[in-house]
């Protein structure tokens, strides 16, 4: 960041005053600029015994399979935007169940958390940000083709706990990817 959002002139980083971590702070107007990492909403919708996922149509991970899932909006809950992404990446309306995971991803500032839903109709297509859409039985998942280390969580997660009976709320702390990770 070098210009402040509120009056437009130069911001220096600097710890602020009652503050412990540097900010960007703007020396004209005074306004300290926070910047937090951003929520990744998403959802695991089931139909039938089988998960929705989405081929991605855009970068990052180009062709790769995911969870339908996004960026979360201001004004909205976190489940609204579960349901939201679905309905964007997969032209599919869902039911919102609890929160299943979260998936903390300090390197790139970002929190990644996933519901479990289901399918109103069963019916998905695939929205501007998807190539296709697929409804996938365990063994049918393409495994080595998803997009993210936080899908894979979900997903294998998701599946233990199917096989144990019971679901619960899981949570993991994402180091960044080794040197050679595509």
């Amino acid at each position: 960041m070098n210009y402040c959002s509120h009056c437009g002139a130069p911001v220096h980083l600097r710890i602020p005053p009652g503050d412990s971590l540097p900010r960007h702070v703007c020396d004209a107007c005074g306004t300290i600029h926070y910047l937090n990492p951003k929520l990744v909403i998403g959802c695991i919708a089931e139909w039938e015994e089988r998960i929705l996922l989405c081929r991605r149509a855009i970068e990052p991970r180009h062709g790769y399979w995911t969870l339908p899932a996004g960026f979360m909006e201001n004004e909205e809950t976190t489940g609204q935007a579960a349901a939201r992404e679905t309905l964007e990446e997969a032209c599919a309306r869902v039911e919102i169940g609890s929160l299943f995971a979260v998936v903390n991803v300090p390197h790139i500032n970002q929190v990644h958390l996933f519901y479990m839903g289901k399918l109103v109709d069963g019916r998905h297509s695939p929205g501007e940000e998807s190539l296709e859409t697929a409804l996938l039985q365990e063994s049918d998942i393409p495994w080595h083709d998803l997009a993210f280390r936080s899908v894979r969580f979900a997903l294998e997660r998701y599946y233990a706990d199917k096989r144990e009976g019971h679901f619960r709320l899981h949570s993991l702390d994402l180091p960044p990817p080794p040197a050679d990770y595509l």
